[in-house]
C-alpha cells in the first residue's frame, strides 16, 4: 500500500458514511409523507443531511488528497528494506470501529501497521488485548499484550518476550513512563509534553533513543504527506530490532490506551 491508496480508502469510508447517514433522513421524511403529513418531522431530517453533506465534502476533499499524492509519488518501489532500517516513520492513526496505526517511509511506501488482534475461544475471565506490529507484507513481527492498560508486554514474532511498558501514577496529573527489557533492567523512559505531541524516549544515560513528535515534518516530504501535522515517529539507527519493538511499545499507550 502507498500513502495515496491509504487515503482514497479513508476516503471511501467516509462516503459510506456520508450515504448511510441519508437512509435515516429518507426514513422519516417518507414516513411522514404517507402516515403524519406534518412540517414539524422534517426538522428531524436536518442533522442526518447536515452530516451527509460534510461528510461529503470531506470524501471529495480526499480524493483530491489522493490524487495529488500519486502524482508525487515515486512510481519505483521503495528503497527501505524493512521496517527497522527506517530510522524515521510517518505515523497516521485511522480511527473507526476497529481502530489501526499505519506506518509509512518517508517516500509514502507502507512501512507496516498496528491493529487489533481477534482471539479465538472461550476464556473465564476478560481476553487479554493484544496488538501485532505487521510489516508491508501483512506478516506479523512483533505483539504487544495490555494487561491492565498500565503494563504492555512486548514480543518478537516467535512470541518471545522482550520487556515490557510500565505506567505508574505519580500524582493526580504526573505518570511515570519506563520500559523494561527482558531481565528486568531499566532500558528506558518515556517523557512527554501535557500540550502537544512530543513523546521521548531516554535511555539510561539520558540519551534520546526514540520520538513522537506532530508538527515536525520535513519540507521535501510535503508533496506526499499533504498534512503537516502527521506525527513523525523517529528511531536511533543503533537499536537492535528487539529494541526497536521495544521501544515502539509507548505507540500502543499512546494510540491504543490514552486516546
Amino acid at each position: 500500500m502507498k500513502i495515496h491508496e491509504f487515503y482514497r480508502d479513508s476516503a471511501n469510508i467516509t462516503l459510506n458514511g456520508s450515504l448511510a447517514a441519508l437512509i435515516p433522513a429518507i426514513t422519516i421524511a417518507v414516513g411522514n409523507l404517507y402516515f403524519f403529513q406534518n412540517n414539524q418531522i422534517m426538522l428531524l431530517t436536518i442533522p442526518f443531511v447536515v452530516y451527509s453533506f460534510i461528510s461529503f465534502q470531506i470524501y471529495l476533499y480526499r480524493v483530491k488528497q489522493a490524487i495529488s499524492i500519486d502524482r508525487n509519488m515515486p512510481q519505483l518501489s521503495s528503497s527501505y528494506k524493512s521496517i527497522f532500517s527506517a530510522r524515521h516513520l510517518v505515523v497516521v492513526y485511522m480511527n473507526q470501529q476497529d481502530s489501526s496505526l499505519h506506518l509509512f517511509y518517508p517516500d509514502g511506501h507502507q512501512a507496516g501497521k498496528i491493529e487489533r488482534y481477534w482471539q479465538k475461544g472461550v476464556y473465564l475471565f476478560r481476553k487479554p488485548r493484544i496488538y501485532v506490529l505487521y510489516d508491508s507484507q501483512g506478516g506479523p513481527i512483533g505483539y504487544y499484550k495490555i494487561k491492565k492498560s498500565f503494563i504492555i508486554e512486548v514480543y518478537d514474532q516467535n512470541r518471545r518476550y522482550l520487556g515490557c511498558y510500565e505506567k505508574e501514577h505519580v500524582t493526580w496529573l504526573k505518570q511515570k513512563k519506563e520500559m523494561v527489557d527482558v531481565t528486568g533492567r531499566l532500558f528506558g523512559s518515556v517523557e512527554g509534553s501535557g500540550f502537544f505531541m512530543d513523546e521521548r524516549v531516554l535511555n539510561q544515560s539520558g540519551k534520546q533513543v526514540g520520538r513522537l513528535r506532530r508538527g515536525w515534518m520535513p519540507v521535501e516530504w510535503s508533496g506526499r504527506f499533504p498534512e503537516p501535522n502527521t506525527p513523525v515517529l523517529s528511531l536511533t539507527e543503533n537499536l537492535s530490532e528487539k529494541d526497536k519493538l521495544l521501544t515502539m511499545s509507548f505507540l500502543i499507550n499512546e494510540y491504543f490506551i490514552e486516546r
